[in-house]
């Protein structure tokens, strides 16, 4: 097993077992303990201070990404590296929460007629420490990631954090604490998670803290005008995320409680997603050192995989979460969510169309022609504004969904066109063609199978079925060589 093999099958496990506890705290817990409002205003917090640390890093991330390459050296000082990234994200942070306190009565003003507005108000200063955790942590991320260091940092985002706050909410539940002390305990769990993945990294020596060299501080203009464009880009594909959260908020009278049904459902749909990710940690970095050496063939190999891949597993998700409606109804308890499962539907769609599209928006984004990715998703981000602005008013949550999706192809379309034209690379071939094939007939078969009497019983075997027939047909047709070679390999021990 290679090395995008090992890492991005632990990062799976890993992926999932969160995924696992994040449906566990959201549609068990959540759903039963706080109030719709309470939930939405913590998948609030979640949005802002995501795009709160991708404007104050200055885009960081995308930096260490691309210009650690050249960098890398064997007294593992890397020219004072370390050091340049720690001025550099300190001082992004400080001018962001000046700007951000200044206009702290602004932000509030605007959501004082809406409900849930005294959480905001209450908890508004709670955004910044939790901010400056997300920022750090991004940045020790990137940095374990250039040494091919993943694993652990996964663990912690997707697992870690999500046990402090199953924790926190059943505290609640058995009244020891109330929903105050419950944000207190995972913002600390947040500093918790920073503190060991830095302990890790220094354990590790990878890097050493020394003197910013003369040619970091020769190339700061390129940093700044790389960062720049970067965190534009990187924190408007955030904002496409996160703009149909923001703008239920502020065009709703609802506001937060659509945010908790809204978010509920997209962070159900985040699960098609899952494979995506796991896959791309490590991708990401092999195809950074690919553009060094400016080798087009393995970039092309690992965006056709990654899309092949990527797409098949996510297309079985999807069907499994459709097939299974009646059940994650159940689930949910509360009765506010049937009657919207439609958008959750369309938001998955999205996802998948993400998905498909492998890993263009990466391979732009540190290639020579990236400031383009800017101009991309800065467009898109704009076309996410105007769609939610039109369609909210009108549509409710399936507007913010509609917008979604539109928004996720037009971005999709347009880097796979110029990937096309200026690289001659594209990820698509009749494997995709094979897939939407075994996903109508798996689909199809899942809908119409007739529904048993136990809720769970139904889900089992509905699932179960479905899971054999989709994993046959992908295998007999060979649509992916490294999954046929796992199962290969199971069936060798077997």
């Amino acid at each position: 097993m290679n090395l995008l093999q090992k890492q991005g099958f632990f990062n799976s496990l890993i992926l999932y077992a969160g995924v696992a506890l994040g449906f566990f705290n959201l549609i068990i817990l959540f759903q039963r303990i706080l109030t719709t409002e309470e939930i939405g205003f913590f998948i609030l917090i979640g949005t802002i201070s995501l795009l709160y640390a991708q404007f104050a890093g200055l885009g960081i991330g995308n930096i260490i990404l691309k210009y650690f390459p050249y960098y890398r050296s064997d007294d593992k000082k890397h020219g004072g590296f370390v050091s340049f990234v720690t001025v550099w994200s300190l001082i992004g942070f400080v001018i962001f929460t000046v700007l951000f306190v200044l206009f702290k009565d602004a932000i509030i003003s605007h959501y004082k007629d809406r409900d849930g507005a005294s959480l905001l108000t209450k908890y508004f200063y709670y955004l910044i420490p939790l901010s400056f955790f997300t920022l750090v942590f991004s940045v020790l991320e990137n940095m374990a990631l250039t040494v091919f260091k993943n694993v652990l940092s996964s663990f912690l985002r997707e697992v870690g954090l999500r046990l402090f706050t199953t924790a926190a909410v059943l505290l609640i539940a058995i009244k020891l604490v109330d929903y105050h002390v419950f944000l207190l305990i995972y913002i600390t769990a947040n500093l918790v998670a920073v503190l060991v993945l830095l302990a890790y990294i220094a354990k590790g020596r990878h890097f050493k803290f020394s003197t910013i060299g003369t040619q970091l501080i020769s190339e700061r203009k390129t940093f700044l005008s790389y960062g720049i464009f970067t965190v534009l880009s990187g924190s408007s594909f955030v904002m496409i995320q996160n703009l149909d959260t923001l703008m239920l908020s502020l065009l709703t009278k609802q506001s937060f409680s659509y945010v908790g049904i809204y978010g509920t459902f997209f962070a159900i749909a985040v699960v098609i997603s899952l494979p995506a990710k796991a896959l791309s940690r490590t991708s990401l970095q092999i195809i950074a050192q690919s553009w060094v050496t400016n080798d087009l063939a393995k970039i092309g190999k690992i965006y056709y995989k990654t899309s092949v891949v990527q797409m098949l597993i996510g297309c079985l998700l999807f069907i499994g979460l459709v097939i299974n409606r009646q059940f994650i109804i159940m689930l949910l308890h509360k009765h506010d969510y049937a009657p919207y499962f439609n958008v959750f539907i369309v938001v998955g769609v999205a996802f998948l169309v993400d998905m498909t599209g492998g890993l263009n928006g990466y391979i732009m984004n540190v290639s020579k022609y990236y400031r383009l990715t800017t101009v991309f998703i800065v467009s898109a981000v704009v076309l996410c504004i105007v769609s939610n602005w039109i369609l909210i008013p009108r549509m409710g949550m399936m507007g913010a969904a509609v917008s979604y999706l539109i928004t996720m192809f037009v971005l999709n379309f347009a880097y796979w066109l110029f990937i096309k034209i200026k690289f001659n690379l594209q990820p698509f071939a009749k494997a995709h063609l094979y897939i939407l094939l075994i996903f109508t007939v798996c689909l199809l078969i899942g809908l119409y199978l007739p529904p048993l009497k136990n809720l769970f019983a139904d889900m089992v075997y509905r699932s179960g079925i479905i899971g054999v027939v989709y994993v046959f047909f992908a295998y007999v047709l060979k649509i992916s060589e490294d999954i046929n070679i796992i199962f290969d390999r199971i069936l060798k021990k077997v």
